[in-house]
């Protein structure tokens, strides 16, 4: 198989305990107080996805960060944005799937996940986009045998 980014820019993971914003968050004291989900939850449920064209993660991509996921806890919405390494890359769709799976997989039922390529980071933003906000093209995606086994190898081993 002839990749489609043969040298992709490798990035440092993040040092999350250095941003200001991780340092302030809610910790729940109680045992009956809920914790509310944020944007860096979310992170660490999909850091460590696997890239369907590499053996590396969408972190050490750049594909996902926190500054691009956005969390309305009360509202029980969830906006990721994802960036893929390429303008043209042909394997945004699965990492767009990937991304929604995992976190439809991992997330209370309450929460309305949306995930959607950065704005003017691919040419086919806008198909990919819709492909991805439509339930039952998902639905149908999931059902395929060699998308689901790409999805769930791409899942493996993530939650470290």
């Amino acid at each position: 198989m002839e990749l489609i980014n043969p040298n992709p820019v490798i990035y440092e993971a993040e040092n999350l305990s250095d941003d200001e914003e991780y340092l302030k968050r809610k910790v729940c004291q109680g045992e009956d107080e809920r914790e509310p989900i944020d944007k860096f939850e979310i992170y660490e449920h999909i850091r460590h996805i696997n890239d369907p064209e590499h053996p590396l993660t969408l972190e050490q991509l750049n594909i996902a960060s926190p500054k691009h996921i956005y969390v309305n806890d009360e509202g029980n919405t969830i906006e990721v944005l994802f960036t893929p390494t390429i303008p043209h890359c042909s394997m945004s769709t699965l990492i767009g799937l990937t991304i929604r799976a995992k976190l439809l997989r991992s997330l209370p039922p309450r929460f309305k996940v949306d995930v959607k390529i950065n704005p003017g980071t691919h040419f086919s933003e806008h198909a990919i986009n819709k492909q991805l906000q439509d339930k039952e093209r998902v639905a149908a995606a999931l059902e395929q045998g060699h998308l689901l086994d790409a999805v769930n190898k791409g899942i493996a081993d993530t939650d470290k």
